[in-house]
């Protein structure tokens, strides 16, 4: 899998940056766990200059406001359908679909899989998203997904723990 072409990188979040288990709080509202390596390797894909996308069907703030807060400004919650945003996004970050991962889990996330230059899909993604990926992650959703895309991309690059950018937050 040649990496050295990827500029951008756009996820899912619930099965992708979240574990498939979403505890409910006693408001109805889902509270997301998110995995603070995923999140070292987000901001500094954002330092390096990697365009970074969240595209989420769940409304959360919370999800939004942390991968804001770690310099991801194309957060898109709501997305129930995820091409159009994708495509959105690609035309505003001046992308082109075969230079971007997309890394999604379940039924909604294959259309945008498809259009993709490289498919990821998490290690307990379904079974019809991991037929469809281009690489399968040893990674469960919410456990390390994000890190490991990001360190082989930024390690094609030659941008992985390549400077001072690179220990610290």
């Amino acid at each position: 899998m040649d990496l050295t072409n990827i500029r951008g990188i756009a996820f899912d979040v619930d099965g992708v940056l979240s574990p498939n288990t979403i505890p409910i709080g006693e408001d109805g509202q889902p509270c997301r766990l998110l995995n603070v390596k995923d999140g070292y390797a987000i901001q500094l894909a954002v330092k390096k200059g990697l365009k970074l996308a969240i595209i989420s069907g769940g409304r959360s703030k919370a999800v939004a406001l942390r991968y804001r807060n770690l310099g991801v400004d194309d957060v898109y919650m709501g997305a129930a359908f995820k091409l159009p945003i994708f495509e959105q996004w690609l035309e505003e970050a001046g992308l082109d679909a075969s230079e971007v991962i997309f890394v999604g889990d379940d039924i909604p996330d294959l259309r945008v899989m498809e259009h993709a230059g490289i498919s990821v899909a998490p290690a307990d993604a379904a079974w019809q998203v991991k037929e469809a990926a281009d690489y399968i992650s040893p990674c469960d959703g919410g456990h390390g997904v994000a890190r490991e895309i990001i360190e082989k991309v930024l390690t094609a690059h030659g941008m992985w723990m390549d400077d001072e950018h690179a220990f610290g937050w």
